[in-house]
């Protein structure tokens, strides 16, 4: 099986996989532990978070480690409205958000706050102009993904950022598909709160981190916790951080080559599917605002699943979205956001590329897809 969904999640990366045992092994102690076996633990914690920290320009003061992107995303937000008066209850958001921020959203729609939805453009990206529009006196917090799972189009983080700021109004952006693919030293410092997630950049998975503005004086959603300053409660898996950092600082110290080599594949994989271009609509946005490592496409009169599940019968690994999302009857968000109709959007499918990926392995798939797609198209005309 040749693996094309990076973006749902990577194999841990060896050299981490080591430096989690070592670690569990030799420094197992619990880090809030006051005896010397506990102060290693909290001593290799605390290494971590100034790593990570100084990898992406912000404050080590603001750096909390979590389970994971979705939880990440729900303590920042919980966080940052803890801040705001009673009258601040309006939230700005896009309709194609991971799933944990709608999550989040929903329930905060049920205690009293509304939250505006915006769509993308064509080329997925958000209308800033339609942002400031929907800005509202009561307005508290703006949530905006950096990098979007299914399709790959960056947001303009610094724009929408000097939108908050001339406002008074708090920034959180999910930054877990743009961590250590893109440099985050120019806009991490922008937001007042980000997320990311270890399982994405090579790391175990049940490991990542938010950013909240040390700045902001939270309130915790868990009274009475005391790991992580209070901001989420339970055991810190030193071992895993400490795994995690070790994966940060391998994948962003390769970035700058990584990317170069996306983008060929990315072209590759185009060329190779050109047969077949009249039904193939990729969905992406000009050069400088598209991660080329995922690539979203829909191709005309077949379904997504479908094409999906005859990759997978011939040993290739794609997806019809974001993992969020399987098991759902509904298109997904982004599908919506790009204002695509219901058939239409069922027709998406999602590749995505990672370290291991090959030139050879680009243009096995684009020729697999290329003879089902024919093959499909031969059966119905």
């Amino acid at each position: 099986m040749i693996y094309f969904d990076f973006a749902a999640t990577t194999p841990l990366d060896i050299e981490a996989a080591e430096v989690y045992v070592k670690v569990a092994t030799d420094f197992f102690g619990n880090s809030n532990s006051l005896h010397d076996i506990g102060s290693q633990a909290a001593g290799l914690l605390e290494n971590c978070r100034e790593e990570l920290a100084a990898l992406v320009g912000i404050d080590k003061t603001g750096l909390f480690f979590t389970s994971g992107g979705s939880e990440g995303n729900f303590l920042a937000i919980e966080a940052l409205l803890s801040t705001m008066e009673k009258e601040k209850n309006h939230i700005i958001t896009s309709i194609a958000e991971h799933s944990s921020i709608h999550g989040a959203l929903k329930r905060l729609e049920k205690c009293g706050y509304t939250v505006t939805y915006l769509p993308f453009t064509e080329e997925g990206i958000i209308d800033l102009d339609k942002a400031a529009a929907a800005l509202k006196p009561e307005t508290a917090l703006l949530t905006i993904q950096h990098v979007n799972s299914e399709i790959g189009a960056i947001q303009p983080i610094e724009e929408i950022a000097k939108i908050c700021r001339a406002n008074n109004i708090l920034f959180h952006s999910d930054f877990v598909q743009s961590f250590g693919k893109l440099d985050l030293k120019k806009v991490a410092p922008l937001v007042s709160s980000f997320s990311f997630s270890g399982h994405k950049i090579y790391g175990p998975k049940g490991t990542g981190a938010v950013y909240i503005n040390p700045q902001i004086g939270w309130n915790s959603f868990f009274p009475g916790t005391t790991h992580e300053k209070g901001l989420r409660p339970g055991t810190v898996n030193v071992p895993a951080i400490v795994a995690m950092t070790a994966a940060a600082q391998k994948i962003i110290a390769q970035a700058g080559e990584a990317e170069k080599k996306f983008e060929s594949l990315r072209q590759v994989f185009i060329e190779t599917i050109s047969p077949i271009k009249e039904w193939v609509n990729i969905i992406e946005a000009k050069s400088d605002n598209q991660l080329p490592s995922i690539i979203g496409l829909t191709i005309s009169g077949i379904e997504g699943q479908l094409l999906m599940l005859e990759c997978n019968r011939q040993g290739f690994a794609i997806s019809t979205g974001s993992a969020c999302q399987v098991g759902m009857q509904t298109p997904s968000k982004t599908m919506e956001a790009l204002g695509l109709e219901n058939e239409q959007a069922k027709e998406f499918i999602r590749i995505s590329f990672g370290k291991t990926t090959t030139i050879e392995e680009v243009q096995k798939l684009g020729e697999t897809i290329t003879n089902i797609v024919n093959n499909i198209k031969k059966l119905h005309y």
